[in-house]
């Protein structure tokens, strides 16, 4: 089972879409909080939702339960606590969560789990992936980037 993950900022809706495409994934899981900022671009959630229908023919999930808290996401982005402590407190909201029971393998398996950064190293589309790939058997992650 392979979990993919991307980010859309700093990319062009052409490479985008064309990493999307690239990866043969089925499904797009949004796991963002905020889904229709005006910030979001092309990857707004309505126009995500018919540019991967037509462009990658990939079905499109909002999954806000594997997204932080609103005021976890605001501590971070203004600088009230580190990436460490927020990755901690993200964690223990995926335990408490219980998403590796409430989050279906079906649903994952060959799919891309999508947030805004465009890297992943300080993203919880990272933590994410690596969550569930610890207590799920045979699951592998790949960072389109």
């Amino acid at each position: 089972m392979k979990i993919f993950t991307i980010g859309f900022t700093k990319k062009s809706a052409k490479d985008f879409f064309g990493m999307l495409r690239e990866s043969g994934a089925k499904t797009l899981v949004d796991i963002r909080l905020n889904n229709v900022s005006q910030l979001s671009g092309f990857a707004k959630r309505d126009d995500l939702r018919y540019f991967l229908d037509e462009i990658c023919d990939m079905a499109y999930v909002h999954r806000p339960d594997l997204a932080p808290t609103q005021p976890m996401l605001d501590d971070y982005k203004k600088r009230r606590t580190d990436w460490l402590t927020y990755e901690g407190q993200f964690l223990e909201l995926m335990e408490q969560r219980d998403i590796a029971n409430t989050v279906s393998r079906e649903l994952l398996s060959n799919a891309v789990l999508l947030c805004s950064e465009d890297k992943p190293h300080q993203c919880h589309r990272r933590l994410v992936a690596e969550y569930l790939a610890r207590r799920w058997d045979g699951v592998a992650v790949e960072h389109l980037v």
